[in-house]
């Protein structure tokens, strides 16, 4: 069995999602010899079934977490000033629709002291509007009932999966060694020690040794399933949930946030890419996490949820749903109560965990995990993430590109001469960004996703572009249509049914 290239290293991290993908940028930063290893691609897990927000969490004030609310307004502000095409502020809008005097008087309490939480915010204050104002703003909002609106500033990020990839990217330019479609498969023991990892390639099927003095293991989801791999016995630390969304035509111009009438929960109703972004629900899933889907009454949910605020919604052609499923520190409770909080701990010997947490705190979990690995591999050096912008963070150029790529637009530009727009893309997700099959791309590395056909209108142009470029065979080229054709049909999405079996 042959070993890592550039091995043994100081650490070896264990999932690629945003957490994963922090700690790796993290500790590259500071000097350590770092691999990274994600059995899927990466981002494609919780990252990429998020609600994408990045903010404090209004609801948490209720729940009196106000070390996480703080922890995560400051995060708000750190991933505005180094990823800042990625992560823009958005205006959220609390309608009152029928509610008490009390509902209203709680509102505004919590938003005073969420400004009072983000004191270092550069976003503007909460104020609150009569019913002319909510309306103009939202015409599709009923007038049955209205009470005015409250709102407030947080931030949104369109593609997380993005985010997660940025970190990545500057982990490798920094010395890292990062691979997706590579699972972890068993562990070796030397002592009562972690001291090696048993990793098969997606692709090959070929198994390699994976040495390091430290590991982590922030596999998310997928935690206790990676816990049993890793040490033979069962693990039941974490409490799992479902999350799905729903992406609908445009309705709405602001971030809405509704309380749902059937039992009270919190979510969104939100405008993402020229569409609208419903979500989402919180509920108890033991399956395996890669086989998530949105069911029918995930769906029913949503719509009878949003109806009460947005009549017209029953009306609307849904496009495609989304779903993921959140790591919760397993605690009693409803799942809605269970707090978001996260824990860095050491689960046996030579492992560090991470279980739970946000996505909006995911900087600050990597650097408290960057922390706890450099003690023990006795680096000094001090955490840089904070100040220094991700890849794509420095000044963009204007147009399609520069939204989507930021500073780094100019190396799509440069291939789109001779590969055409979406060839362009193809190409530099391929050479650049760890992008391996059709539906990396289109789900994960572009926007594409979040068209009405979800994509299918540029799958072919993105399929020659990548089968020229990887030099697919037909089968190949066949096994990679299939793929994003599975992809559509999970997500519910009408195109499914109109792309033709093969390619």
């Amino acid at each position: 069995m042959s070993t890592w290239d550039g091995g043994p290293f100081d650490a070896a991290i264990i999932g690629g999602g945003i957490i994963g993908a922090g700690i790796a940028r993290d500790l590259s930063l500071r000097g350590a010899r770092v691999a990274l290893v994600e059995k899927g691609d990466f981002g494609g897990g919780t990252t990429s079934g998020s609600t994408r927000l990045i903010h404090g969490g209004l609801r948490y004030l209720e729940m009196l977490d106000f070390g996480l609310v703080r922890m995560d307004l400051r995060e708000r502000e750190t991933l505005l000033r180094i990823a800042p095409h990625l992560v823009r502020p958005l205006e959220f809008r609390i309608p009152f629709v029928r509610q008490s005097a009390w509902f209203r008087f709680k509102m505004r309490v919590g938003l005073t002291l969420y400004d009072a939480l983000s004191y270092d915010r550069s976003l503007p204050g909460h104020r609150f509007l009569g019913n002319a104002e909510a309306l103009a703003d939202e015409p599709s909002l009923t007038k049955d009932g209205l009470q005015g609106a409250g709102s407030y500033y947080d931030a949104q990020v369109r593609l997380p999966e993005r985010l997660c990839l940025e970190n990545l990217i500057d982990a490798a330019n920094n010395g890292a060694v990062v691979r997706n479609y590579c699972e972890v498969v068993a562990a070796n023991h030397d002592d009562g020690r972690v001291g090696s990892l048993r990793v098969r390639d997606g692709g090959t099927g070929e198994e390699s040794e994976l040495r390091a003095r430290v590991f982590v293991n922030a596999t998310g989801a997928w935690f206790d399933r990676v816990e049993k791999t890793l040490t033979g016995s069962p693990s039941r630390r974490l409490r799992t949930t479902k999350g799905i969304h729903l992406t609908c035509a445009p309705m709405v111009n602001k971030a809405n946030v509704l309380f749902s009438p059937i039992d009270g929960r919190l979510f969104f109703v939100i405008p993402l890419m020229g569409k609208t972004w419903i979500g989402t629900t919180d509920t108890d899933y033991t399956e395996d996490p890669a086989n998530v889907s949105a069911a029918e009454d995930d769906i029913e949910y949503l719509l009878h949820s949003v109806e009460p605020f947005f009549p017209d919604i029953r009306r609307l052609p849904i496009y495609s749903t989304n779903a993921g499923v959140r790591a919760l520190v397993r605690r009693p409770g409803s799942e809605s109560s269970v707090s978001r909080a996260h824990k860095v701990e050491e689960t046996h010997p030579g492992m560090i965990s991470v279980l739970g947490g946000k996505i909006t705190g995911y900087r600050a979990i990597a650097e408290e995990t960057a922390d706890v690995v450099c003690q023990r591999i006795g680096i000094t050096a001090p955490c840089r993430t904070a100040d220094l912008r991700l890849p794509g963070g420095g000044p963009a150029p204007a147009g399609e590109f520069g939204a989507l790529y930021g500073s780094r637009a100019a190396g799509v530009e440069a291939l789109a001469a001779t590969h055409g727009r979406i060839g362009a893309q193809a190409v530099f997700a391929a050479r650049h960004e760890f992008c391996r099959h059709l539906d990396d791309f289109l789900l994960r590395r572009t926007e594409y996703a979040f068209s009405a056909d979800m994509g299918a209108s540029v799958a072919l142009e993105a399929l020659d572009a990548l089968g020229a470029e990887f030099q697919w065979s037909p089968s190949q080229r066949d096994e990679e249509w299939q793929r994003f054709r599975a992809a559509a049909e999970r997500a519910h999405s009408a195109t499914a049914s109109t792309l033709p079996a093969s390619r």
